[in-house]
């Protein structure tokens, strides 16, 4: 009887311990951070995401007191990295920067190793950013209407690039394609670094970039901007229209970055990387910056920020059936 008692005793603790990892402590929770902090970006180093997430990082550092250290884990449209944050123990030591692919995956792959609403829970928008259709000068192409004409003139002959399938640069075009009444492939890369080497290439013919990691090339002539897909003209690229006053109204979508956290992070964890994003995006040092990149500064509290997030998977999932979009395995 005794020697079950204990096997009974030890089985019930064993499960106590197993489920309390990861989870920290009122006291742990206040002496945060201690040590230095990953911050997952789940795109290949030199996109947008990157860019932004490591300017982030940089100014973090600081004011936590603690380094932040980046780590990319590309691939799948983010969601390997994606599935790294949310297996990670909700401590506060690892944090993700992500974009607006978080909410179109749910609807563009057929199974996910995470639960998009229930495995993060958002610390707030960071930015939100207008992506730019850009083409390579030797397809002799140098305004939206001029590239619908060929698009139309040959259906199904034209492709563009995405970083990555289910990625917000794929929905943008997917958008467009839908509103102007076009057909177009989409080529997937694992990140914005391939597919604008792969447009300068002329081997693919047009892609919806973030402006940040294009506006070098865009200046020195290695790619032509044709539209900004957001509702407003970029104001680093004031000289180019929006997709709407090129032609193509309806097609206007919202680029935006974000820090998340696991879900069951400390909300004291939560509300604190929330504060100290919104004093990093006020220093005159992010402002200038972001200005140079063509991105607004842009914040939530957490609770709005998870809000959007739900609304957005599914305006998203009506948009991917619009399209006729068929998840990926």
């Amino acid at each position: 009887m005794n020697q079950r008692f204990y096997r009974t005793i030890s089985k019930v603790l064993g499960i106590a311990a197993i489920a309390t990892m990861g989870f920290m402590s009122p006291a742990q929770a206040q002496s945060w951070p201690d040590k230095p902090i990953k911050l997952v970006i789940p795109f290949a180093a030199g996109g947008t995401t990157d860019i932004i997430g490591r300017i982030l990082a940089q100014q973090m550092a600081p004011i936590l007191g603690q380094n932040v250290v980046v780590e990319n884990r590309g691939g799948a449209g983010g969601n390997i990295g994606a599935e790294a944050v949310a297996r990670a123990p909700a401590d506060g030591y690892t944090i993700m920067v992500h974009s607006s692919s978080h909410t179109v995956s749910p609807s563009t792959f057929a199974k996910l190793p995470f639960d998009t609403l229930n495995d993060f829970v958002g610390v707030t928008p960071i930015s939100s950013t207008p992506n730019v259709l850009v083409m390579s000068p030797s397809k002799n192409i140098k305004t939206l209407q001029e590239l619908l004409t060929a698009a139309r003139a040959k259906p199904g002959s034209m492709n563009f690039a995405s970083a990555g399938q289910g990625s917000a640069t794929h929905l943008n075009a997917e958008k467009f394609k839908l509103a102007a009444k076009i057909e177009a492939t989409n080529i997937p890369f694992k990140g914005s670094s391939e597919a604008i080497t792969e447009i300068i290439a002329g081997r693919v013919d047009y892609y919806f970039s973030p402006i940040a990691p294009v506006i070098g090339q865009i200046r020195n002539g290695q790619l032509v901007p044709l539209a900004v897909g957001s509702s407003k003209r970029a104001s680093a690229l004031p000289q180019v229209p929006t997709t709407a006053e090129a032609g193509v109204p309806g097609s206007e979508f919202n680029f935006w970055i974000g820090m998340m956290v696991p879900s069951k992070t400390p909300r004291d964890i939560v509300n604190r990387l929330n504060d100290e994003v919104v004093k990093a995006l006020a220093t005159p040092e992010v402002k200038e910056r972001f200005t140079t990149l063509g991105a607004d500064a842009w914040t939530m509290k957490p609770e709005q920020f998870d809000a959007y997030i739900r609304d957005e998977i599914k305006s998203n999932a009506i948009l991917v059936k619009a399209a006729g979009l068929s998840p990926a395995p």
